[in-house]
């Protein structure tokens, strides 16, 4: 601490800051060492998009119900553009899952037909042992 004299003659004490700006350079130094050593996270590889788009091919095990309308009559059923009746989906379906491992199952139906229709094929589908069953749309459909 030095002492010094004011111009009133009286005594004034102010603080020595040279030790303190030395001790502040050496840590700045320090902190600007350590941080790039200090490792930011994980290294992670997030899938790429292909480069070139791939004609889709068509998935023999995506099964599709389409419920077709029909005016007043009761709608058409289709199973993978093989059209069959409403008598007989349990039977066709409970066929094709019998031997599969992955039972998903997708119902398309068209804008005017009625949703208890398409709840139906929903419980035939569930009847049949289908897991999982998606209801497409438009934007859905365009995608697979």
């Amino acid at each position: 601490m030095a002492m010094s004299m004011g111009s009133s003659g009286g005594r004034m004490s102010e603080i020595n800051v040279t030790p303190m700006i030395d001790i502040l350079l050496v840590l700045l130094i320090i902190f600007m060492v350590i941080v790039p050593q200090v490792p930011n996270g994980l290294s992670t590889n997030v899938p790429q998009p292909p480069k070139h788009k791939q004609k889709s091919q068509p998935n023999n095990r995506t099964i599709v119900v389409q419920v077709l309308y029909q005016g007043s009559a009761p709608p058409a059923y289709k199973i993978n553009q093989t059209s069959v009746t409403y008598q007989e989906l349990l039977p066709r379906l409970t066929a094709i899952y019998a031997n599969r491992a992955e039972r998903v199952m997708f119902i398309k139906g068209d804008n005017n037909v009625d949703f208890r229709y398409i709840a139906q094929v929903m419980s035939i589908g569930k009847a049949a042992g289908v897991n999982h069953i998606g209801l497409l749309t438009p934007k859905m459909e365009a995608g697979m």
